[in-house]
């Protein structure tokens, strides 16, 4: 299997998760995770690391950062480095902690930072370990409903922005916004990646594309490059949904588009819910229902699968 592209560049932005060998827990006491906060704070302060958010399970973790120097394999061996050898010199045990190599996914911050800022801080609750995120003591959540105590190297500036200028309004609409989730399944924004590499529009899978991986070498990555393709646009989805479906269709042109748009466009939620008048709730919303649709009509899945081939999808 390939191993994911590494794509660094100045002023970066991550989605890195870090397992346990064999799901092990790494962290088995609350010292465990205030050494690993503790690295966090090196990282910021040796490396120039912008932590934006993070959350400690019991045998992962995970983490939204920036790299103003592009320096992610810097930072992420310091902090893995210096975590592993403080548990194994506490516990006297030799060997790997952690399951491999980091896990980064390259993120365009603008479509995408607040999704997965929630659903870093709902870990915990879809774990079972909180029935609600500000009741887990060892996440960023509590910092951004309430900038009381927040540590000088946890940036919270930048999603807080989205909601309002004020903090204390951004914090109350920031804690509405994480609360619109709770009880609800919905799908992990992470699934969109291209290749577990790029998460982001299409036009920024593109440009990240064109000047950071055309003309890349290497047996490794080479199966992951020729896969790393433009996906369609809405536009090219809406022509082809229009011709599969008919014009008396009673919507389902729509749906089977905004369906599509959804799951292979790599456009974000924003984004799609301005083309057709939704929340971003309401895109992730009709996209599942239609899902649902499909599972229970023959002839409807068989019409996504003539979009899919019509569209060049049909490897994917």
């Amino acid at each position: 299997m390939a191993r994911p592209l590494r794509i660094e560049y100045a002023d970066a932005f991550y989605h890195v998760t870090t397992r346990g060998n064999e799901r092990k827990d790494i962290f088995k006491s609350d010292r465990d995770r205030e050494r690993f906060l503790e690295y966090l704070q090196s990282a910021s302060e040796r490396y120039g690391a912008v932590v934006h958010a993070y959350c400690l399970m019991s045998n992962h973790y995970h983490l939204l950062v920036q790299t103003p120097q592009g320096n992610l394999s810097q930072i992420m061996r310091h902090i893995n480095g210096a975590y592993t050898t403080y548990y194994n010199t506490k516990r006297k045990r030799f060997g790997h902690l952690l399951q491999g190599r980091y896990k980064a996914i390259l993120v365009d911050k603008d479509a995408y930072a607040q999704e997965l800022s929630r659903y870093v801080h709902l870990n915990p609750v879809r774990a079972g370990m909180a029935k609600r995120p500000e009741e887990y003591g060892w996440s960023s959540y509590r910092f951004y409903i309430s900038g009381t105590d927040r540590p000088k190297w946890l940036h919270t500036k930048f999603i807080h922005a989205y909601f309002s200028v004020d903090r204390h309004e951004a914090e109350k609409q920031y804690r509405k916004f994480v609360e619109q989730m709770l009880g609800r399944e919905y799908e992990s924004p992470l699934k969109k990646a291209v290749e577990s590499s790029i998460l982001g529009a299409s036009a920024f899978v593109v440009k990240i594309r064109k000047k950071y991986v055309d003309g890349r070498s290497g047996e490794r990555d080479m199966p992951t490059l020729r896969r790393l393709a433009d996906r369609p646009t809405i536009d090219a989805i809406e022509k082809k949904a229009g011709t599969l479906c008919g014009k008396d269709n009673g919507g389902l042109a729509r749906k089977v588009t905004l369906y599509m748009s959804h799951r292979y466009t790599g456009k974000g939620l924003r984004e799609i819910g301005e083309r057709f008048g939704l929340s971003q709730s309401g895109v992730s919303q009709a996209s599942k229902r239609l899902e649902h649709e499909m599972a229970a009509d023959t002839k409807l899945r068989e019409l996504v699968k003539g979009m899919k081939q019509g569209l060049g999808l049909s490897n994917v």
